[in-house]
Protein backbone atom coordinates (compact mmCIF):
# COMPACT_ATOMS: atom_id res chain seq x y z
CA UNK A 1 0.00 0.00 0.00
CA UNK A 2 1.27 3.45 -0.89
CA UNK A 3 -0.21 6.81 0.06
CA UNK A 4 0.49 10.01 -1.86
CA UNK A 5 0.47 12.90 0.57
CA UNK A 6 1.20 16.54 1.09
CA UNK A 7 2.32 16.82 4.74
CA UNK A 8 0.66 20.24 5.01
CA UNK A 9 -2.75 18.72 4.18
CA UNK A 10 -5.04 17.93 7.13
CA UNK A 11 -6.85 15.18 5.17
CA UNK A 12 -3.47 13.51 4.52
CA UNK A 13 -2.49 13.70 8.18
CA UNK A 14 -5.86 12.24 9.20
CA UNK A 15 -5.43 9.38 6.73
CA UNK A 16 -1.95 8.62 8.10
CA UNK A 17 -3.27 8.68 11.67
CA UNK A 18 -5.98 6.16 10.76
CA UNK A 19 -3.55 3.91 8.85
CA UNK A 20 -1.22 3.93 11.85
CA UNK A 21 -4.07 3.22 14.27
CA UNK A 22 -5.05 0.21 12.16
CA UNK A 23 -1.44 -1.02 11.99
CA UNK A 24 -1.38 -0.79 8.19
CA UNK A 25 1.80 -1.50 6.27
CA UNK A 26 2.26 1.39 3.85
CA UNK A 27 4.80 3.60 2.11
CA UNK A 28 4.50 7.38 2.10
CA UNK A 29 5.11 9.28 -1.11
CA UNK A 30 5.41 13.03 -0.75
CA UNK A 31 4.22 13.63 -4.26
CA UNK A 32 5.14 17.32 -4.34
CA UNK A 33 8.79 16.30 -3.86
CA UNK A 34 8.72 12.88 -5.56
CA UNK A 35 6.56 13.96 -8.49
CA UNK A 36 4.67 11.17 -10.27
CA UNK A 37 5.42 10.69 -13.95
CA UNK A 38 2.68 10.83 -16.54
CA UNK A 39 2.76 7.03 -16.71
CA UNK A 40 2.38 6.75 -12.93
CA UNK A 41 -0.57 9.14 -13.06
CA UNK A 42 -2.15 7.03 -15.82
CA UNK A 43 -1.65 3.90 -13.72
CA UNK A 44 -3.22 5.47 -10.63
CA UNK A 45 -6.13 6.77 -12.70
CA UNK A 46 -6.69 3.22 -13.95
CA UNK A 47 -6.60 1.91 -10.41
CA UNK A 48 -9.01 4.63 -9.29
CA UNK A 49 -11.31 4.14 -12.26
CA UNK A 50 -11.31 7.92 -12.74
CA UNK A 51 -10.29 10.49 -15.33
CA UNK A 52 -7.59 13.11 -14.72
CA UNK A 53 -10.13 15.92 -14.34
CA UNK A 54 -11.77 13.89 -11.56
CA UNK A 55 -8.63 14.15 -9.39
CA UNK A 56 -7.68 17.73 -10.29
CA UNK A 57 -7.79 20.45 -7.65
CA UNK A 58 -9.38 23.13 -9.83
CA UNK A 59 -9.26 25.90 -7.23
CA UNK A 60 -5.46 25.93 -6.97
CA UNK A 61 -3.66 28.99 -8.37
CA UNK A 62 -1.97 26.87 -11.05
CA UNK A 63 -5.37 25.61 -12.22
CA UNK A 64 -6.59 29.16 -12.57
CA UNK A 65 -3.42 30.19 -14.43
CA UNK A 66 -3.87 27.26 -16.83
CA UNK A 67 -7.60 28.06 -17.12
CA UNK A 68 -8.41 24.40 -16.49
CA UNK A 69 -12.09 25.17 -16.03
CA UNK A 70 -12.23 25.86 -19.77
CA UNK A 71 -10.44 22.67 -20.84
CA UNK A 72 -12.52 19.96 -22.49
CA UNK A 73 -13.16 16.86 -20.42
CA UNK A 74 -13.01 14.20 -23.07
CA UNK A 75 -10.71 11.47 -24.38
CA UNK A 76 -9.00 13.85 -26.82
CA UNK A 77 -7.96 16.13 -23.94
CA UNK A 78 -6.99 13.35 -21.49
CA UNK A 79 -3.24 13.49 -22.17
CA UNK A 80 -3.24 17.28 -21.81
CA UNK A 81 -4.76 16.93 -18.34
CA UNK A 82 -2.26 14.23 -17.35
CA UNK A 83 0.64 16.41 -18.50
CA UNK A 84 -0.71 19.29 -16.43
CA UNK A 85 -0.89 17.06 -13.33
CA UNK A 86 2.68 15.86 -13.85
CA UNK A 87 3.96 19.40 -14.38
CA UNK A 88 1.91 20.85 -11.50
CA UNK A 89 1.59 18.07 -8.89
CA UNK A 90 -0.10 20.46 -6.46
CA UNK A 91 -3.16 20.00 -8.69
CA UNK A 92 -3.46 16.30 -7.76
CA UNK A 93 -6.22 15.54 -5.26
CA UNK A 94 -4.90 14.05 -2.05
CA UNK A 95 -4.38 11.72 -0.40
CA UNK A 96 -4.40 8.87 -2.89
CA UNK A 97 -4.05 5.39 -1.42
CA UNK A 98 -3.18 2.39 -3.55
CA UNK A 99 -4.80 -0.70 -2.11
CA UNK A 100 -3.42 -4.22 -1.89
CA UNK A 101 -5.86 -5.55 -4.48
CA UNK A 102 -4.56 -3.26 -7.23
CA UNK A 103 -7.23 -0.60 -6.85
CA UNK A 104 -6.88 2.86 -5.32
CA UNK A 105 -9.01 5.42 -3.50
CA UNK A 106 -8.89 9.14 -2.89
CA UNK A 107 -8.74 8.98 0.90
CA UNK A 108 -10.33 12.28 1.86
CA UNK A 109 -12.72 10.66 4.34
CA UNK A 110 -12.30 8.08 7.09
CA UNK A 111 -14.70 5.85 5.18
CA UNK A 112 -12.52 5.97 2.03
CA UNK A 113 -9.38 5.15 4.02
CA UNK A 114 -11.13 2.22 5.69
CA UNK A 115 -12.29 1.08 2.25
CA UNK A 116 -8.65 0.99 1.08
CA UNK A 117 -7.70 -0.98 4.19
CA UNK A 118 -10.39 -3.57 3.52
CA UNK A 119 -9.19 -4.36 -0.01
Amino acid sequence: MEIWINPACSKCRSALTLLDAEGADYTVRRYLEDVPTEDEIREVLGRLGLEPWDITRTQEPAAKELELKDWPRDEAARDRWITALAEHPELIQRPIITAEDGTAVVGRTEEAVRDALSR
